[in-house]
């Protein structure tokens, strides 16, 4: 079993950076790939980022170059760094997880965060 629970949100302009936490408990959780997803208000949840268990990082192709993801094993925590935020990015951020490696596909994941607000002012 594999708790999420999501952090860093807030609200930023446009131009700004921010970096969100996930934070992990379990014993397991280092066997676990976490992805993160992002849902606006009346749209369907994307796929952002997601790191496998050994570190591979992926990113969605659309947002290479301002999104980071890594993670800090010993923490239990995956770390997405946005840089240069633009009003599009509002939403709502969710960590996932699942074992072992990682996918983009949102079905592929049990567990779930509540999420973490991210709002960009233009």
């Amino acid at each position: 079993q594999v708790q999420l629970q999501e952090s860093g949100g807030g609200l930023v302009q446009a131009g700004g950076s921010l970096r969100l936490s996930c934070a992990a408990s379990g014993r397991t959780f280092s066997s676990y790939a976490t992805g993160w997803f992002r849902q606006a208000p009346g749209t369907e949840r994307e796929f952002v980022a997601a790191v496998g268990w050994i570190g591979s990082p992926y990113i969605a192709d659309s947002l290479k170059g301002r999104f980071t993801i890594s993670r800090d094993s010993g923490k239990k925590t995956v770390y997405l760094e946005i840089n240069t935020l633009r009003p599009e990015d509002t939403a709502v951020y969710l960590c996932a997880a699942r074992p072992l490696t990682y996918s983009s596909r949102q079905s592929e994941y049990p567990y779930w965060g509540q999420g973490t607000q991210v709002t960009v002012s233009s």
